[in-house]
Order: structure tokens, then C-alpha cells, then sequence
């Protein structure tokens, strides 16, 4: 298969879907099977990106494929100069890989939910919302420039407040949606504002190019410290779109939509596009700029772990579980290590996806219960959902031998090696205690649905295995979570074939002076032969040697000790939890009520833009108004006496005058007799009064 057709294959990929969408939502209300198209058109899909993937890797390994057209060509615009903005599809290695995860995911989340939705409603308009996001995801997958990106994220987002929101008639699905778009347009709106920063600097959007002058010494306002600001205000589209430290509080709700698309949207590929975006801008983040990934990361790898130990609704321990392990993701990139950071990008895609199909097969078995307190016993009546859950299970928490292992392994370790490196080992012991969390909260979650004594006696004795089409995709997701797919070494990925030879970290373009001390190359030309492929540096490639197995027995270590400790306190039962959290109170209350995030943004946010609006209104109704109205009756009153001046002054003046003339005229009219002898008479008397008045007078 040649370039050109491996382009157009690509481009069926992201466009069937869309396809599907449009099909599936303009005949749905007529045509009762019309998701049968969807379900098809995705299955192609599927195929398509099974196609290109296995293409790529094995005949284009080391070639990045681009495929542009000029898009829209403005010409010589003033102080910009020459613009032109292109549109093109480019295909490496992380793209390749991230086709075949995000439709493998949605290809089983659509089979799933045949089952899982039948007798909705609106099951047809379902299928539709499926098919706009994974045309979405599609084209953040596959575009080689940032705009198309932003125009691609800005319709994840469309189809995810769909998608959460698709039970609309449930207040709280409605809110759920309205809160997730919201919180997103906020971290967008940093986002966007790195992107015109890169386009005034650079005056194009693709990527390539924006690199290719980054190393050209070309920087955002000649400034090291503004190109550190633009890769910082990129990467807010991350922390809303992957829901980070501080915008992580719509994931939690967003599990008021649809369990199937908990595990599409929120698990593998919707919160995953952020990590996908910071593995583009890598090349072009400063030192600054990762540290403080870094930091947003451990945050948001710790705080939600912390959380998910006391929640009892099983989707939403599984949306914390989430948020932490993009956390991992994101500061594995901070500290460093891209190949790990993507690595886990896919572990977890499959893992976290089953685990919350899993969730959804336990939730469709109780008759849509989901707290956990009131399950239990579950394992033999829902064997294959218990088995494969318990694969997911050991796979987050780390256990060897399964994919987790590998991904989560080499994070701590490039942590360790980053704080040897740098002091800063606050990162490997936040990525260590998330590890222990991570293990305790999912046996909890494990023991608590599976094991012991059923709460619900009712609902317990009407549960049972799912369908066939719920439980397959249980299993292949199950598979993929074993290491074998990604090395045949199960305590070392970088022995095997995906980051040995597909996913590798690209040398960074920005000045040597802004990066990391340790990418700095030092030029140490056999050391460099002696290890093989150098990350970054020799001196960061011989750290991570080091920090390889220590950190791998610590975190084999403390996953054990937190299923121990939740076996103790949920199966054996060594000590009364309820004991315990009522001798913990405010820890435990503080946990509960998840560290009280919503009721403080709330109170500062929520409530503080609608005082806002209130003392807007009353300036409004009082200030602007009032001086509005007091201008009106001003002018009316000056209105009124200007009316009255006009009406009994100047035509009081006019009106007198007339009727002065006219009484004179009247007057007058008595002496005009037309008799010639009374004039006469008339002009001797008015001559004897002159002579009389001028005699008088001397």
C-alpha cells in the first residue's frame, strides 16, 4: 500500500463516521434500524484503522506521512505579511496508534450498547451522538495543524455535552452537561489564546512549520519566557479537556450520562485528547513550561485518588480512578517521559474502557443501582463481569504481568530519575502514594460489588451474567491488558517492540538555554553507543537505568500493600470502617464530600458572578437607569416650560398684537363713513387739536 492510498484510507476513517452520524440522525425517527448503518459504518472504521496501523508500522516505521491542500490563502495582510492557512492530514506513529484505539473503543462501546440502551427511546438519535464524537476524535487524531484541531476539540466538546446530557429530562444529566461544556470553555479559552499567539509569531498553524522555526531561534515576542507561556496556555486545553487540577470537577458529573459512553468519552478518548495534544506541543515545551505540567499533573494524579477512597457510587469511584491515572499521563510528560506518558495513553484506554463497561454490565444486572454499599455477592452470579473486572483491577493497580504494569512502572521510574536529577522527588512520592491509593480504592470497589454477602436480597436474586454483546467486549478489552501485546520482557517495555521501535521521544526544539538541564545533549558520542537510544541525554538516559528497578519494587511493593490493606478492611474485615471514618471525622468528611471543590466554587464562583450580576442590575436599574430617567424628566420639565413660555408669552405676544390691531381696527372703522363732510369735519378738529397742543407747548 503506497502513501497515497494510506492518506485516503485514513480520510475514510474520518469521514465515515460522520457519514453514519448524518444517515443515522435524519432517518432514525422513520427508519427503526437505522443504527444498524452506524453499527456498520464503525465496524469499516475499525477495520480501516486495523489497516493503517499495521501499514504504518511495518512499511513506514520511521516516516512521517503529511498530506496537505492550501485551505484558504489570505495573501499580504499588514504586519503579518504573506498568510496561508493549510488543511492537511498527517499520519506518524502516535497517530497511527491513537486511530486504532480510539476506534477500537468505540467500535465495542457501539456493540455494547446495542444491548445495554435497547428500549430507549431515542435509541437511534444514540447511535448518531456515537458516531459525531468518534468523527470528532478522529479529526484531533489526524490533523497536522493546530486550528483544525481547535475546530475538531471545540466538537468533542459539542458531542460530549450530547452525550452526558442525552437524558435530558433528568435534571441533574442536564446539569451535568451544561457544567462539563462550561468548565471546558474555560480552559479552551487559554487554549485558544496560545494559538493566536502562535499565529501572529509564526503565520502559519501547522506544526511542522511552527517547530521548524522554533529551532530556527524564531520565538513568540523574542522571549523565552513567552514561548514558555504560549506551550503553558496550549496545554490549558488539556487540563479542561482531561480534566485537571483545577478543572476536574466535571467528570464526576459527567457520569449522569449513558455508562457506554463513560467509557468512551470519559475513559479512553475524549479526556485522553488532552494528553494527545500535549504529546504534539512536546517538541516546543520549555523547561518552565513542564514543570509546571508537572505540578498541574501530581495534583490531579493525588487529589482524586484521595477522593475515590470514600466514594460508593461505582461510576464515579471510576471517574476519580480516571482523572488520577490522566494525571499520571500528564506529569510523566512534565517530568520528561513522553513515550511513557503515551504508553499509558493506551494502557488505560483498554483497561479503564472495560472497567467501565463493567461498571455498566454490574449497573444493568441491579436494575440501574450504583452504590456499591448496596451490592455484594456479585461474583457468582456474574462470573465472566467479575473475572474480566478483576483483570482491569490488577492492571490499574500495577500488578506484573499486566499492561498497567509496564506503563505505570516506567512513570515512577522517569520520576525517580527526574528528582535525582533535579531535587525535585516530590513527583516520585506523589506517583509511589497514588499507586498504593489506586490499589486500596479498586479492591474496595472489587470486594464490595463481588465479594461477601449480598445487601439487596431482592435485587441480588434477579441479577445475572449480561448478553453476549455486553460481555465480549469485557474479554477483548480483558486480553489487551495483558503485557504480551506490548513486550514479550513483562518488567520492561522499553525491551519491547512499542517503544523500542514505534513510540520513541523526539529531540525538543526549543533553545538549549529553556529546557530541562538534563536535555541538554552533551555530545558524549560513545557513551551514546554504548546505551543505545539515548532519551533527552546520556545523563538522563543513565538515570533512568538506575531508577528502573528500585522504582519498580516500590510500586510492585506499595500496589500489594494497598490490596492487602483493602482485603483486611473490606473482606476479612480486621477493623470496622465505619469505626474508623467516624474516628477520622473531618479527614473522612473532607474525602466524602470530595475535598469540597463544588460547594467552594460555588460559593466564589457560581454565587459570586450572580452577585456580580446583581450589583450590575441594581447599578443598572438605579445609576444608569435613573440617570436615564432623570435625564427624560429633566427634558420634560424643561419641555413643560418651554410649552408654557411658548404658549402665553410669544403667542400671548402674537395673539395681542392681533388683537390689538383688531380693536384698532375696529375703532378706526367707525370714522371710515365715506361721507366727504365727515372727514372734513374730522381733519379741522384733528388741526385745531395740533395748533391747540403746539400754542400749549410754547
Amino acid at each position: 500500500m503506497n502513501e497515497t492510498t494510506l492518506v485516503s484510507l485514513s480520510l475514510f476513517i474520518l469521514f465515515a463516521p460522520l457519514a453514519g452520524f448524518l444517515f443515522t440522525v435524519l432517518s432514525g425517527k422513520k427508519l427503526k434500524s437505522a443504527y444498524l448503518f452506524e453499527i456498520f459504518t464503525i465496524s469499516l472504521v475499525l477495520i480501516s484503522s486495523i489497516t493503517v496501523l499495521f501499514v504504518k508500522l511495518a512499511y513506514y516505521t520511521d516516516k512521517s506521512i503529511v498530506s496537505e491542500i492550501g485551505w484558504i490563502d489570505l495573501g499580504i495582510v499588514p504586519v503579518l505579511g504573506k498568510i496561508a492557512i493549510e488543511l492537511g492530514v498527517m499520519i506518524d506513529n502516535i497517530s497511527a496508534i491513537m486511530l486504532f484505539v480510539v476506534a477500537l473503543i468505540s467500535a465495542l462501546v457501539h456493540y455494547y450498547s446495542i444491548e445495554y440502551m435497547k428500549g430507549d427511546k431515542r435509541y437511534n438519535r444514540y447511535f448518531a451522538y456515537l458516531g459525531i464524537f468518534t468523527f470528532s476524535m478522529m479529526g484531533i487524531v489526524l490533523t497536522h495543524n493546530i486550528l483544525m484541531m481547535y475546530i475538531f476539540w471545540e466538537l468533542v466538546g459539542l458531542s460530549s455535552y450530547l452525550l452526558i446530557g442525552f437524558w435530558y429530562e433528568k435534571k441533574s444529566a442536564s446539569d451535568a452537561a451544561k457544567k462539563a461544556f462550561i468548565v471546558n470553555r474555560i480552559g479552551d479559552l487559554g487554549m485558544f489564546a496560545g494559538i493566536l499567539i502562535i499565529f501572529i509569531t509564526y503565520h502559519t498553524f501547522t506544526f511542522s512549520k511552527i517547530f521548524e522555526s522554533i529551532a530556527a531561534g524564531v520565538l513568540p515576542f523574542n522571549s523565552e519566557f513567552w514561548l514558555s507561556m504560549t506551550g503553558i496556555l496550549l496545554f490549558c486545553g488539556a487540563i479542561g479537556k482531561s480534566a485537571q487540577f483545577p478543572l476536574h470537577v466535571w467528570l464526576p458529573d459527567a457520569m449522569e450520562g449513558p455508562t457506554p459512553v463513560s467509557a468512551l468519552i470519559h475513559a479512553a478518548t475524549m479526556v485522553a485528547a488532552g494528553v494527545y495534544l500535549v504529546t504534539r506541543i512536546f517538541v516546543m515545551l520549555t523547561g518552565d513550561a513542564m514543570l509546571f505540567i508537572a505540578i498541574i499533573g501530581a495534583l490531579s494524579a493525588f487529589i482524586p485518588a484521595t477522593i475515590a477512597l470514600t466514594q460508593t457510587d461505582i461510576k464515579k469511584v471510576l471517574a476519580y480512578s480516571t482523572i488520577s491515572q490522566l494525571g499520571y499521563m500528564i506529569m510523566a510528560l512534565g517530568v520528561g517521559a513522553y513515550a511513557f506518558g503515551f504508553f499509558h495513553l493506551v494502557t488505560h484506554a483498554f483497561f479503564k474502557a472495560g472497567l467501565f463497561l463493567g461498571s455498566g454490565s454490574v449497573i444493568h444486572s441491579m436494575h440501574h443501582e450504583q452504590d456499591i454499599m448496596k451490592m455484594g455477592g456479585l461474583k457468582k452470579k456474574m462470573p465472566v463481569t467479575y473475572w474480566t473486572f478483576l483483570i482491569f483491577s490488577l492492571a490499574i493497580s500495577g500488578i506484573p504481568l499486566s499492561s498497567g504494569f509496564l506503563s505505570k512502572d516506567g512513570i515512577l521510574a522517569s520520576a525517580l530519575s527526574f528528582g535525582s536529577l533535579t531535587g525535585y522527588y516530590i513527583f516520585a512520592v506523589t506517583g509511589f502514594l497514588v499507586a498504593l491509593l489506586t490499589a486500596f480504592y479498586m479492591f474496595r470497589l472489587l470486594i464490595l460489588t463481588f465479594h461477601g454477602e449480598p445487601k439487596d436480597h431482592h435485587k441480588y436474586e434477579h441479577a445475572h451474567e449480561s448478553p453476549l454483546l455486553m460481555i465480549a467486549p469485557l474479554v477483548t478489552l480483558a486480553i489487551l491488558s495483558f503485557f504480551a501485546f506490548y513486550t514479550m520482557n513483562p518488567f520492561d517495555a522499553q525491551k519491547g517492540w512499542v517503544l523500542s521501535k514505534w513510540v520513541t521521544t523526539p529531540a525538543s526544539v526549543v533553545p538549549e538555554s529553556a529546557r530541562y538541564p538534563f536535555m541538554v545533549q552533551s555530545g558524549e558520542v560513545n557513551h551514546a553507543e554504548i546505551h543505545g537510544n539515548i532519551t533527552h541525554s546520556v545523563q538522563y538516559t543513565e538515570a533512568m537505568h538506575s531508577a528502573h528497578y528500585p522504582a519498580m519494587f516500590i510500586s510492585l511493593f506499595v500496589a500489594i500493600l494497598g490490596i492487602f490493606i483493602a482485603y483486611m478492611f473490606y473482606s476479612k474485615k480486621k477493623i470496622d470502617t465505619d469505626k474508623l471514618a467516624g474516628s477520622l471525622g473531618p479527614v473522612y468528611k473532607f474525602s466524602l464530600n470530595k475535598w469540597y471543590f463544588d460547594e467552594f466554587y460555588q460559593a466564589v464562583f457560581v454565587n459570586g458572578t450572580i452577585g456580580l450580576t446583581l450589583v450590575l442590575n441594581w447599578f443598572d436599574k438605579y445609576i444608569v437607569d435613573g440617570i436615564v430617567n432623570g435625564s427624560a424628566a429633566l427634558t420634560r420639565m424643561f419641555s413643560s416650560i418651554s410649552g408654557f413660555f411658548d404658549t402665553y408669552v410669544v403667542d400671548g405676544l402674537v395673539n395681542f398684537t392681533a388683537y390689538f390691531s383688531g380693536f384698532v381696527g375696529i375703532i378706526l372703522r367707525k370714522f371710515q363713513t365715506g361721507k366727504v363732510q365727515t372727514y372734513l369735519i374730522l381733519t379741522v378738529f384733528s388741526v385745531l387739536i395740533i395748533v391747540l397742543m403746539y400754542v400749549n407747548y410754547l
